[in-house]
């Protein structure tokens, strides 16, 4: 049994998250936990709300709340919609708690005692009619590379460049608006980054060919460009307080900056799980107290990717400490809103509590992982969505359960029925499905998304094709053994298709599952024996007709949806 440690990139808590978060972290990282625990796999899957930084303080202040009551909530809201879109947590945590605060309290005392750490005197952006200084995202601007000009002081939105909020032009207050702004010194801590180049480029290199293209090219551009030593520290109240200990003494109204303590964030959550459990979280993150063996994947959008390819590894090895690093990184592309951004900032595009108003959570994340944007960023459109549920969910799963089964309680009662030899017919099917399955697997293992789910179709398929060709419908007039043995096959693929289903649609495969037989907490991966497994269910056992799986989207509501969110191209 192999120990998968797998984690995704943390929503930041500034309201609802979009279809564009959801398939960019969050649901192809529960896709693969689900996968791995049928495989009988030891699974720990890790998220959390990232609750610091000025995302938190701006969002507080618009909603009209103080900044924790305001987190308090948006954590439950999250966790609320990540149930109802059945993302199966092993824990959901929290930047803010206890075991997040004091690891990055730790990591920074070891990044110091190792000589990273160091005190600079630096230009910051102070706004006059505001009374404070402006950390990188409370300063809106032009970006100097790009000319977006909604950039804000950390990091371009349109570009993925890392800036510093002087390097904005014709920057502005996030805050207020004002343009009455003028640098000034302060002092910051900064981690030496740079002195860790050699390191990171030798660690780097032996994840070449392991990690995808694009995660290796956006890490090595990186360090191709010159890795900059990294402001840790930020002028907040909201945060994790630099000053502890008597360390730092003069740093009372700074913390820590939001991107140093996010990471950071999966090992807390981890401790937060060991805690409330009695997990042995250790045993997942240090190698000298057993994370050898673990195997851990991140999950993320592509903007993450630099943080977590440099900056996050930075303070692992930095540490000097036996801390369990990355092993695969699964980074996506964007997926787009009718060729705009998806953005909570400008609300943009569909958000999770307005999906989950419109159609159950598997019909979305069956469309959202079958068209995921892995080789480039991917569109989302009304018109598509309909299309994929409409022949995929509907015409090719939907119609099959849904033919086999009304036609085997109409003509034989609802129990399979008895008869017939297994013969060519059956043996076709079994070479057919053979390799689509390996495929299949193959791509789930490696994080394929479009790959594995054009295979989960393809397999739908071969049971629609199986029945076309023995045609029970017919076969009951003249030989209705013939009929039988077709009807007890067709069960039996629905049974075959809700265990490959479940890590996507885990709703839909255990109403498919049930309909046949009580279905366990997870549906174990089909056996290599495929011959027994279509033999699973048998002569005399009781079915139940579910309701139809798929209602069709039809051309009404595409209409009202467009009109509702908008659906102007860019």
């Amino acid at each position: 049994m192999a120990r998968i440690l797998i984690t995704s990139a943390l929503p930041y808590i500034n309201g609802v998250k979009h279809l564009g978060n959801l398939v960019g972290s969050m649901l192809p990282a529960d896709l693969h936990a689900r996968f791995h625990r049928s495989l009988g796999n030891e699974v720990l899957l890790i998220c959390a709300t990232d609750e610091h930084g000025t995302p938190a303080e701006l969002a507080a202040a618009e909603a009209g709340q103080d900044v924790q009551s305001y987190c308090d909530e948006q954590h439950e809201i999250q966790r609320e919609l990540g149930e109802r879109f059945a993302l199966s947590w092993d824990c959901w945590g929290r930047t803010s708690r206890k075991p997040t605060h004091e690891l990055t309290q730790h990591f920074a005392d070891k990044l110091d005692e190792a000589g990273l750490i160091e005190e600079r005197s630096i230009s910051q952006v102070y706004s006059i009619d505001d009374g404070r200084y402006l950390p990188d995202r409370y300063i809106i601007g032009t970006c100097p590379h790009c000319g977006y000009e909604s950039a804000r002081g950390d990091q371009c939105e349109n570009c993925t460049k890392v800036l510093d909020p002087t390097d904005l032009i014709d920057p502005r207050s996030a805050v207020s608006g004002s343009t009455n702004l003028e640098v000034r010194e302060t002092k910051h801590l900064y981690l030496k980054q740079s002195k860790l180049v050699p390191e990171l480029r030798k660690w780097i290199a032996t994840r070449e060919g392991v990690w995808s293209h694009l995660v290796t090219s956006i890490a090595n551009k990186w360090l191709d460009e010159g890795l900059q030593d990294r402001g840790i520290t930020r002028d907040l109240d909201w945060g994790i307080a630099v000053k502890h200990g008597g360390k730092w003494p003069d740093y009372d109204d700074k913390v820590f900056y939001v991107w140093f303590d996010a990471p950071i964030g999966y090992i807390g959550a981890t401790r937060e799980w060991g805690e409330a459990t009695g997990g042995d979280w250790e045993s997942w993150w240090r190698e000298d107290k057993g994370a050898g063996d673990v195997t851990y994947y991140q999950v993320m959008a592509k903007d993450n990717v630099p943080f977590h390819t440099v900056g996050f590894p930075v303070t692992l090895i930095g540490s000097g400490e036996s801390w369990k690093r990355v092993d695969m990184i699964k980074g996506f592309n964007w997926l787009t809103y009718y060729g705009g951004k998806f953005s909570t900032s400008q609300k943009r595009g569909v958000f999770m509590d307005q999906a989950l108003d419109l159609l159950p959570a598997d019909y979305w994340r069956y469309y959202l992982m079958a068209n995921a944007p892995e080789g480039s960023d991917a569109s989302f459109t009304w018109e598509h969505f309909a299309a994929t549920v409409n022949k995929d969910l509907a015409d090719v799963l939907g119609n099959f359960v849904n033919r086999i089964m009304k036609f085997t309680a109409s003509k034989f009662g609802e129990q399979v029925p008895e008869g017939g030899a297994w013969g060519a017919d059956e043996d076709a099917l079994i070479a057919e499905l053979e390799p689509r399955m390996a495929a299949y697997k193959s791509h789930m293992e490696a994080l394929e998304y479009r790959k594995a789910l054009a295979e989960l179709r393809a397999i739908w398929v071969l049971g629609n094709e199986y029945l076309t060709r023995v045609a029970p419908w017919a076969a009951i007039k003249d030989d209705p053994a013939k009929a039988a043995l077709g009807c007890r096959m067709g069960l039996n693929l629905i049974h075959l298709f809700a265990h490959l289903s479940e890590p996507v649609m885990p709703a839909t495969a255990r109403k498919m599952h049930e309909s046949l037989l009580p279905a366990p907490p997870v549906l174990p991966w089909p056996g290599s024996n495929l011959k027994d497994t279509l033999s699973r269910i048998e002569p005399g056992q009781p079915f139940k007709v579910p309701e139809v799986l798929f209602q069709k989207i039809t051309d009404d509501q595409i209409a009202a949806w467009r009109e509702r969110f908008g659906a102007e191209e860019e």
